[in-house]
C-alpha cells in the first residue's frame, strides 16, 4: 500500500526576516562610515606666548621621511626607550626634560610608539610648537 506524502511547507516568519536585514543594514552603515586614523594630517600647533625650556638632555626628532633622531643621530624605534634611559641616567624628577619634535606630515603610526617610549624611559615630554606670527 502507497501513502501519499504530504508537501512539506515551511514558512519563515517575516518579522525574522526584516530583522536580519535591519541588523545587516546597521552592519554596512557603520563600517562605511568608519575611517582610518593612521593617515591623519595635521599642523604643528601654534602659541602666541610660549615658555621656553632651560634644557633638557634628550632631544627626539621624527622628519619629513619617517626617519627617527635621538640627540641628532639616527636610531631605531626598538632603541629608543633604552636610549632615552640611558641619556637621562639618575637626572632628579624635574631635570628630566625630553623635546619631541615631529614633522607636520608625520602620521600617529610613526609618533604614538615615540611618545611610549618616552613614558617607558620615564622622560618629561615636552612638544615643540612654532609660534604664532
Amino acid at each position: 500500500m502507497k501513502f501519499k506524502r504530504r508537501a512539506m511547507k515551511a514558512d519563515v516568519p517575516s518579522t525574522a526576516m526584516g530583522d536580519i536585514a535591519f541588523n545587516l543594514l546597521i552592519f554596512f552603515v557603520i563600517l562605511a562610515r568608519a575611517q582610518d586614523d593612521s593617515h591623519l594630517q595635521w599642523s604643528p600647533a601654534a602659541a602666541a606666548k610660549l615658555e621656553n625650556i632651560a634644557s633638557a638632555k634628550v632631544t627626539v626628532l621624527i622628519d619629513r621621511n619617517n626617519k627617527l633622531y635621538l640627540n641628532g643621530q639616527e636610531i631605531g624605534q626598538g632603541q629608543l626607550a633604552r636610549g632615552i634611559t640611558d641619556l637621562l641616567g639618575s637626572s632628579p624628577q624635574g631635570q628630566r626634560t625630553v623635546l619631541l619634535k615631529v614633522h607636520k606630515e608625520a602620521t600617529a603610526m610613526y609618533y604614538e610608539p615615540v611618545i611610549e617610549s618616552i613614558s617607558e624611559a620615564g622622560g618629561d615630554l615636552v612638544h615643540i610648537l612654532e609660534e604664532k606670527r
